[in-house]
């Protein structure tokens, strides 16, 4: 449903943000991506939207090149950024204006959605707090009916109680005729609902895999002695010992967060594309 090929990218005669990122995502997954400071996350995504245009190579998304900013692209593909910007309209204004933009908008799930949120108030939206604002966005966008959403960290301004609601709702709403997108630096709040997960380091996707094959091919430890071995990917001392990941050779089980998988990847890149490869996507 997205396919992006060799693309390149960079602002204006800045040095190459992108120099050959392809990348193919799937209705049906929510995608995590996740990537360093400044690694070009919310400029995918917005190459995906259409607000930016690669200076070389292809993106199609729902079989159309989303920069031309044709009807049957836009009413497909919802864009929730990070900073957010509302108009002066109250929550019932917004829904009967944009949600016309929208033919596979539901009232139900909106109205169920914004209840979830308890979000009923008829001040502007620019009168609402930065958490309430995004929960209305959120709960907007998942009742477009769009066939791809794309959320650019969703849980900042959201308290604890309001994230797992965003957990559990955002679960209930996507089967497999939806993709959905998710970039975030708050991998924890994140763990238990992103798959497959995505890195982007150095200008190119350096890791795209569903979790079952994270835990078939890499094994997360603690190990009291300092680590060695040809199976050793990644290790970093901590209190009382050393943190490890290894390649996973005996099929053993084991229990991962996403922040060391994330920095086992970006520090061991090579050695886990070579890991993945062995019928992997990369």
């Amino acid at each position: 449903m997205i396919t992006l090929t060799d693309i390149h990218f960079s602002y204006g005669k800045a040095p190459e943000l992108f120099t050959g990122l392809s990348l193919s995502l799937e209705p049906g997954n929510i995608y995590g991506l996740l990537g360093r400071n400044g690694a070009g996350k919310t400029t995918l995504l917005k190459l995906m939207a259409g607000l930016r245009y690669p200076c070389k190579g292809s993106a199609l998304v729902a079989g159309h090149n989303p920069a031309s900013r044709r009807y049957e692209v836009m009413v497909d593909v919802c864009f929730i950024p990070e900073e957010i910007h509302v108009p002066a309209l109250t929550m019932a204004q917004y829904r009967r204006l944009y949600g016309a933009l929208y033919p596979k908008f539901s009232e139900k799930l909106y109205d169920t959605l914004i209840k979830e949120f308890e979000l009923t108030s008829e001040k502007r939206l620019t009168e609402f707090s930065l958490g309430q604002k995004k929960k209305f966005l959120l709960a907007f966008g998942m009742s477009t009916g769009s066939s791809i959403l794309i959320l650019d960290e969703p849980t900042n301004g959201l308290d604890i109680p309001a994230k797992k609601q965003f957990r559990r709702l955002m679960a209930n709403v996507v089967d497999e005729d939806r993709l959905v997108l998710i970039s975030t630096h708050q991998v924890r709040d994140m763990e238990t609902l992103i798959d497959p997960i995505i890195i982007l380091d150095e200008g190119r996707v350096v890791f795209n895999e569903p979790l079952h094959e994270v835990y078939n091919k890499l094994y997360f430890g603690r190990e009291n002695e300092v680590p060695k071995g040809d199976d050793l990917l990644w290790s970093q001392e901590v209190l009382g010992g050393y943190e490890t990941v290894r390649e996973n050779l005996t099929g053993a089980e084991s229990t991962m967060d996403l922040e060391t998988l994330f920095v086992a990847v970006t520090q061991s890149s090579k050695a886990m594309e070579r890991i993945f490869s062995k019928g992997g996507r990369q």
